[in-house]
């Protein structure tokens, strides 16, 4: 679905942002796109979405040149950004302007989530809370069953219970017709619901792996202390002692710490 291919992009004035990048990725996947501040995570959302164009190199998405704009390619992929703005109107007025763009789009799968998420389809969405209009756009977006959804930090504004819900809904949304990528600083917010990690950094791919293949090979627990314990990839202190990565234990399997494992990335303690 994505195939990306020596890509080289740079802002006027900068440093190459990314040079002879390459990355594939296909359908039927949740991805986290990872990487500290400035590594090119929401720019290679945006070459992918076709806002900005690549100096070099090629991309395709769904068969189509992102930048080319195509009717048929916008009408299959939606991104939610970190920042939007909306206009004066009501949540009822959006859906019936916007929706017919979307060939696809489950106006019953919008008011399950509404009902979900607690919002009223009548209310101005500039009335709204941030939270509460990032709910509606994460609402929309999954609604419009695009062979594509982008979204770039999704569970910020979001209070506690609402990123639960985020998680819950977009578990029971996504088909294996979709490829989903997402991109954010939270991952303690989407450690349950993407089953591929892709770590970039530099403008480069340090770390490429499935949940399944990574938990297979290593193993995350917390210990009161590290004594006794041999072959520590990586540790950090908690309230409860030591978080720590293992090697795998034979047979037995752990739940992901997606914050753990990204430090220990960063730190290259673990690599691909």
């Amino acid at each position: 679905m994505i195939k990306i291919q020596d890509l080289s992009f740079q802002y006027k004035k900068n440093s190459p942002l990314f040079n002879d990048f390459s990355l594939e990725l296909e359908s039927g996947r949740v991805v986290g796109l990872l990487g500290k501040n400035g590594a090119g995570k929401s720019t290679l959302l945006h070459l992918l979405a076709g806002l900005i164009m690549p100096q070099e190199g090629k991309i395709s998405v769904n068969g189509y040149v992102p930048f080319d704009r195509k009717p048929s390619f916008l009408a299959d992929i939606y991104m939610v950004p970190e920042e939007f703005s909306f206009p004066h109107i009501s949540i009822n007025t959006y859906v019936k302007a916007f929706s017919p763009l979307y060939p696809n789009f489950d106006h019953q799968k919008l008011q399950d989530i509404f009902s979900e998420f607690e919002l009223k389809p009548t209310a101005n969405l500039n009335r709204l809370s941030h939270g509460q209009r990032k709910k509606f756009l994460i609402a929309f977006a999954l609604s419009t069953n695009c062979k594509m959804l982008v979204l770039d930090e999704p569970t910020n504004g979001l209070d506690i219970p609402s990123k639960s819900q985020f998680r819950k809904i977009l578990v029971s949304s996504v088909t294996e017709e979709q490829l989903v990528i997402i991109s954010t600083h939270q991952v303690k917010d989407i450690d349950t619901v993407i089953d591929k990690v892709v770590v970039i950094e530099d403008g480069k791919i340090i770390y490429r792996e499935d949940i399944q293949d990574i938990t297979g090979k290593v193993y995350f627990d917390i210990v009161p202390s590290l004594n006794g314990i041999d072959r520590i990839i990586h540790h950090e202190r908690c309230p409860m002692g030591q978080k720590i990565i293992i090697p795998a234990i034979d047979g037995k399997e752990s739940n992901i710490d997606l914050e753990l494992l990204f430090n220990a990335i960063i730190n290259q303690k673990i690599k691909s």
